[in-house]
């Protein structure tokens, strides 16, 4: 995604009908990575298996019981910096586990594994593009770790059918990279912090009716 097309999504998110929530500084957007130069440039955060990614699909689920009110949600939209924006009753909160990965809590829990952080969080909203950043466990930002290789499979999750991006051409299947708080301990996939690529998470502010919001990330 280059410049233009995240301002051309930023005023296209602006012109959509009402608000989902009263008018707040903290209301909903969505990330972008900036790191100049890189395979993970201008990449669009994504959220699935309960952590996110930069690039691919975010995975979501509608039940068939709540009917026109789902939405497939290919990218992530987050509200208030700390928790995913869905319609799914208690919500899914945002933290970081125990690992250093940005993750997600599951539907209808507020279950957090122990040794995991919740924040601080923090979203800075811009005209039209601002910033979101974590700062917990004396973190800076967030980072982005390459997942390795293996041979795909239909029932493997993405970091076991991870496909090469780069970008050129990024690939439609499994995101490379798993985001994780920018740690110098942090347990990253390839065992090594120094493969991982710090970035600025640019966050498009949006204005967006519950017709767009998926009912749950999974």
């Amino acid at each position: 995604m280059k410049v233009s097309a995240i301002l051309s999504f930023a005023s296209l998110a602006a012109a959509l009908p009402g608000s989902r929530t009263s008018k707040s500084s903290n209301g909903p957007f969505g990330v972008t990575a900036a790191r100049s130069g890189s395979d993970i440039h201008f990449l669009s955060l994504t959220a699935s298996g309960g952590h996110f990614w930069l690039g691919g699909k975010s995975q979501t689920y509608c039940p068939s019981g709540v009917g026109a009110s789902c939405y497939k949600q290919n990218d992530t939209i987050i509200y208030g910096g700390n928790a995913l924006d869905v319609i799914v009753p208690g919500g899914q909160q945002i933290y970081v586990d125990g690992t250093g990965a940005l993750s997600f809590t599951v539907p209808h829990s507020a279950y957090i594994p122990p040794g995991s952080s919740i924040g601080p969080f923090n979203y800075s909203p811009g005209q039209p593009v601002g910033t979101w950043t974590y700062s917990g466990q004396g973190a800076s930002g967030f980072m982005a770790c390459p997942v390795p290789q293996a041979p795909s499979s239909s029932s493997a999750s993405p970091s076991a059918t991870a496909t090469p991006m780069s970008a050129a051409g990024r690939s439609s299947q499994a995101p490379q990279w798993q985001v994780y708080a920018a740690l110098s301990n942090a347990t990253v996939p390839s065992g090594k912090v120094s493969d991982c690529l710090g970035f600025d998470a640019l966050a498009v502010s949006l204005n967006v009716t519950s017709d767009h919001l998926a009912w749950e990330y999974i």
